[in-house]
């Protein structure tokens, strides 16, 4: 009798003493300005492709977890890039144009700088340049986020890990008579790597900055995918370098932002922003491997911080889309337009426009998906507000918010 009631009281013991498993590796990934209906044009677009009437599921689509994310600002029902940014990264609402800051200008804290405390690897990266609007608001505090050089300048205090992708808009401030950022960062013991033949030459570094080669115009936004060449820098290649760089026995955290979704559908780019939606998706893959390698241990979230264009899946516009003239659109509007090539440009203008798919060329107010899968991945299922994402974040890792 004693010994039944001694096992009693250590199977007891041992039950009290089982925690829940916590999302030791984390991956957050924004698509900037992709609703759900991006997200479906890009999968007919994949189905048509193969002469197919249908949908093809994209690698985060087929995820188990769905939810829908509500997007407005303190300011105003439809949101800018910054608001969003700092409810994803922080957790609190602001105005329009300010970046991680409450709209009583007091600077907030994002969940990036408690999950370093907490003794996780932290990066950031984005296709945009770094002192855009989602990852600046990762790391730093600014009353506009029109002040580049002011939130660049914040990168090197930070002591996070990895930085990734584009590189800077105003590199020496304004009227270029500042330090250079990039001095800044190596001075703050950053190695910076341009492109991954680099990076295959520097994964001992103790912090990292990558971009891409510097004759390819390595301050500004990786090439959108409609446009790459040989050799640039790709999304997938970002997060490859930086799971490389931040696996540890202590877990990592990675916010990976496809900015330039946005930009395409503020051109009103059909085709740009489809292949922008994919090469997303071939980012994620490289985050889906990595969990099967840890799959009790990864968590992998995939929202928007809001639906630019309106976008529409009409009549017109699916006809449109299958039709040979999307197909043979080998370049985006916007670089086009860079190139002086107006004639392509306008030709891809009156395609959009004819196809009717698009009711504006801003921003709309309209809730955009969340998908995830692995460790406390149902935290994300269901109705929830942009601030809700980063708090569950912490709550997946076993971090106080």
């Amino acid at each position: 009798m004693k010994r039944f009631f001694t096992i009693l009281f250590l199977v007891v013991l041992v039950s009290c003493q089982h925690t829940e498993p916590k999302a030791k590796y984390v991956f957050y990934f924004i698509g900037d300005g992709m609703g759900l209906a991006q997200v479906a044009l890009a999968e007919a677009y994949l189905a048509g492709s193969d002469g197919e009437i249908g949908s093809r599921t994209l690698n985060f689509t087929a995820f188990p977890v769905l939810g829908t994310v509500t997007t407005y600002s303190a300011s105003n029902m439809v949101t800018c890039s910054s608001a969003a940014g700092t409810a994803l990264a922080t957790g609190t609402k602001t105005k329009n144009g300010m970046l991680g800051m409450a709209p009583d200008s007091v600077n907030l804290k994002a969940i990036t700088y408690k999950i370093k405390e907490a003794g996780f690897k932290v990066g950031v990266s984005s296709t945009v340049t770094l002192d855009h609007a989602t990852p600046g608001a990762f790391y730093a505090n600014a009353a506009s986020r029109s002040d580049y050089y002011n939130i660049a300048v914040q990168l090197p205090d930070t002591g996070f890990d990895f930085f990734g992708g584009g590189g800077f808009v105003q590199p020496e401030g304004r009227n270029k008579d500042q330090v250079s950022i990039i001095t800044l960062i190596e001075n703050a013991g950053y190695t910076l790597v341009y492109g991954m033949e680099e990076f295959d030459k520097s994964r001992d570094a103790e912090k990292m900055l990558l971009l891409q080669d510097k004759e390819k115009n390595y301050l500004g936004a990786l090439p959108y995918a409609i446009d790459r060449k040989e050799g640039d820098l790709t999304h997938a290649d970002v997060v490859t370098a930086a799971i490389d760089f931040l696996e540890n026995e202590d877990g990592f955290f990675l916010m990976s932002e496809s900015g330039q979704i946005d930009w395409a559908c503020h051109s009103n780019d059909a085709k740009t922003s489809i292949l922008e939606t994919i090469d997303l998706d071939l980012a994620v893959q490289v985050a889906i491997d990595f969990a099967a390698r840890h799959p009790r241990e990864t968590l992998i979230i995939v929202t928007a911080d809001h639906e630019t264009g309106g976008l529409s899946l009409g009549w017109e516009g699916l006809h449109t889309m299958h039709s040979d003239q999307i197909a043979e659109q080998t370049a985006s509007k916007d670089i086009l337009l860079q190139s002086g090539d107006r004639k392509k440009a306008d030709q891809i203008s009156e395609m959009n426009q004819k196809a009717r798919m698009w009711t504006t060329s801003s921003h709309t107010g309209i809730p955009v998906p969340v998908y995830a899968m692995g460790v406390k991945s149902e935290l994300f299922s269901g109705r929830m507000d942009n601030t809700d994402i980063p708090k569950k974040i912490c709550q997946a890792m076993g971090i106080s918010f």
